[in-house]
């Protein structure tokens, strides 16, 4: 384990699997994207299990993934992390934006919003509604979001914006099921552990201007984001546990595979005695700017 800290103030990434099934492809892609960027610039690489969402957790696939990752080579800074155990930063952080009246209760359900639009941009119902008209057994929270364009480059899929009024509205930061959503607690956690880059799919691309907008209201610095193209099948399905996507065997020829797919396309299953060759040659010449800019691309697993 890495203790320079000067190195960890230099560069600090990180890898958030959710604990909801094993470690398949397309998280090994991400996987490798944020740990070969963080190691070629000889920076510190996290990990944390984003289980914050209880009801979707599987039993032991915390462990699965993390045995998973060691076996494929993967060597991580500090100790792992759990959403779990963070939930006291989380209601920091909520009740600093209630305080500051950026955020009001909501009660609208998915059945009336789904007879008002198809869009699923929040058409702003309760928006005059103050913490006090608060019910927390019947309420979720939202965060007010402006009108002014919030735009950042990509390291891989250069510039993109959003108007967050105008592209998703007035959007949720803490559920009615009393658990704390995915944009706020991803921004406090990268906050809390100091991260300088992330490197994630493309499916979390559209929620970059949330995240910045939330680090913007809480005085956050704004990560470096680098956004790798999904992994799909034939059939344009997404590589995930909710398309039955396999668990990855931790071979050469896989970890091969996937470095192709990142573009690093000089590799050859030849040219490594071990996985512990292919790593060091993999962070030795890792170039993020050969990375496809493109949304999704086909794999054969």
């Amino acid at each position: 384990m890495k203790k320079n800290n000067s190195v960890q103030k230099a560069y600090r990434g990180r890898f958030a699997p959710s604990p909801s099934g094993e470690l398949h492809f397309g998280s090994l892609l991400a996987a490798m994207a944020s740990y070969a960027d963080a190691r070629h610039h000889n920076g510190a690489w996290l990990l944390r299990i984003d289980d914050i969402d209880q009801a979707r957790v599987v039993k032991h696939s915390a462990q699965h993934i993390l045995d998973t990752l060691e076996q494929c080579g993967f060597e991580w800074d500090e100790k792992v992390s759990y959403q779990s155990q963070c939930l006291h930063h989380y209601q920091s952080a909520l009740e600093k934006l209630n305080q500051a009246k950026l955020s009001y209760p909501c009660t609208c359900s998915r059945k009336q919003l789904k007879a008002l639009s198809d869009s699923g941009i929040y058409p702003g119902l309760c928006r005059h509604k103050t913490q006090h008209d608060s019910n927390n057994k019947n309420s979720a929270i939202r965060i007010k979001v402006p009108s002014e364009r919030i735009s950042f480059i990509d390291q891989i899929q250069q510039g993109y914006s959003q108007i967050l009024s105008q592209d998703v509205g007035d959007f949720i930061i803490y559920r009615r099921d009393n658990v704390f959503s995915y944009q706020l607690s991803v921004v406090v956690d990268d906050f809390q552990s100091g991260i300088t880059h992330v490197v994630r799919g493309y499916d979390l691309l559209d929620s970059t201007p949330k995240q910045i907008y939330l680090q913007q209201l809480l005085g956050y610095p704004q990560p470096q984001y680098a956004h790798i193209p999904l992994a799909v099948t034939e059939e344009n399905l997404k590589l995930s546990k909710l398309s039955q996507a396999k668990k990855i065997n931790c071979t050469l020829n896989t970890l091969v595979l996937a470095a192709h797919f990142l573009g690093q396309n000089e590799l050859d299953n030849n040219d490594f005695d071990n996985i512990d060759d292919f790593w060091q040659y993999l962070i030795s010449n890792w170039d993020i700017n050969r990375v496809p800019r493109m949304e999704k691309q086909v794999i054969m697993v």
